[in-house]
């Protein structure tokens, strides 16, 4: 919380003046400003990335053009989204909580607005989760269920709502197995294509060959987990890249079928005159593989290797598969591998994929609940946040978020603060 950053950055000066040095990863605007030297990386994300882009004190950085968040430190740039009219607030009903004493919260009265975006907010400890995870969530389930309410839940009205999805940061699954193509329905669709190809049909594989899991192509040595587990002596395991397939999951029989990257392509040139084709050459001429690479053509594993955005731009052709992977783009994750192991994403990447099932779905009488969507994103991404986040209203969801970021509750339709 805000509140609370005083705080922490009153301890940072404290160990600064008995001589430590101190590093921070942040985006907060408000520990920035606070900050002797800043180093900024970018200019995007993934493989965009990875330069130092500017650097120095708060006013150099204020006033670097190249800077990111430079217009976000100096106020000459802002988030803003069009928030319901006061007026207009309740018009769609709301949802009415009445509880007795838990934990920290004391008996309350709150509502909430349905089909607008309702924000939860309070210094740490003040009560946030016990409201929304541990009284308004269960007490929704039970009512839809038709069950008993939770016993310090007095009352609670629905006005409509006939389900309830949390999507927090925890990891997707433990398994390896789970990728960013598996998770997005990407990896079923792409072994189905490769099971059509000549070179799959001359040597019989089927599409449940191709699978990392139990398909006969699959890397012998990790067994399809891109990685094995070292025994060290009295120390924890240490998980390192399979030394024979480098982490790509498949062994060398896979890259020998190969896919032509025309029947990707969507003929269509571009508006700049570029064609598809020139595109696919570029791409594939920049693909380093451990095999021999061919330049119109793409082995599966060589293409789980790819992007989000770098399969979107040569799926033209598949247009089931293109509304996946666009989806994945516009929630800000086009920079994320399609081999990347789910597990290893970070907290917002988790939620954000967890949220990309969804938004082709009708969501009249949905309620969503995000806790602390925000954490770890730079400015720019709470924008492409809110923006998703209005897509789900506009189809007629209801959507809570528990946050302590000033942009997302000043862009908010309505504060509950703790």
């Amino acid at each position: 919380h805000p509140a609370n950053i005083v705080g922490l950055t009153g301890v940072m000066h404290d160990l600064i003046d008995d001589g430590n040095s101190v590093l921070l990863v942040d985006h907060d605007t408000q520990i920035l400003s606070e900050a002797d030297w800043l180093i900024e990386m970018g200019p995007e994300a993934g493989a965009k990335g990875g330069h130092v882009i500017a650097e120095g004190t708060t006013d150099d950085i204020k006033i670097n053009e190249n800077s990111q968040i430079g217009p976000f430190l100096a106020g000459k740039q802002g988030i803003s989204r069009q928030k319901a009219l006061e007026s207009e607030l309740f018009q769609n009903g709301a949802i009415h909580l009445s509880t007795d004493r838990i934990h920290t919260v004391k008996p309350l009265e709150v509502d909430i607005p349905k089909g607008r975006l309702t924000v939860v907010t309070g210094v740490s400890g003040s009560g946030k989760t016990t409201l929304i995870l541990e009284s308004l969530i269960p007490a929704l389930s039970a009512h839809i269920r038709g069950e008993k309410l939770p016993a310090h839940v007095k009352s609670i009205s629905t006005e409509g709502i006939d389900q309830v999805k949390l999507i927090d940061a925890t990891p997707i699954g433990i398994n390896v197995r789970s990728t960013v193509a598996t998770y997005a329905n990407v990896h079923d669709e792409l072994r189905k294509i490769f099971a059509r190809t000549p070179d799959a049909k001359k040597s019989k594989y089927k599409a449940g060959d191709f699978s990392y899991n139990t398909g006969s192509l699959r890397c012998p040595t990790c067994d399809g987990t891109g990685q094995i587990s070292l025994d060290v002596q009295f120390l924890p395991d240490v998980d390192i890249p399979c030394p024979d397939c480098g982490g790509s999951r498949y062994g060398k029989e896979a890259y020998q079928i190969r896919l032509p990257l025309q029947v990707l392509l969507d003929e269509q040139d571009e508006p700049d005159g570029t064609t598809k084709q020139n595109e696919a050459d570029e791409l594939a001429e920049s693909i380093d593989s451990p095999e021999t690479a061919h330049d119109d053509e793409l082995s599966l594993p060589e293409i789980l290797a790819l992007t989000v955005d770098q399969l979107l731009a040569l799926s033209g052709n598949l247009p089931s598969m293109a509304v996946k992977l666009r989806t994945l783009s516009e929630l800000g994750l086009g920079y994320l591998t399609l081999g990347e192991a789910t597990p290893a994403l970070s907290g917002g990447e988790a939620q954000r994929l967890k949220l990309a099932g969804e938004m082709h779905k009708k969501q009249q009488g949905a309620l969503f609940v995000f806790d602390e969507p925000t954490i770890g994103l730079h400015p720019h991404d709470v924008e492409v946040l809110l923006r998703v986040l209005q897509r789900l209203i506009d189809k007629g969801a209801t959507v809570i978020v528990i946050e302590h970021d000033l942009d997302m509750i000043a862009n908010s339709d309505y504060v509950i603060d703790l």
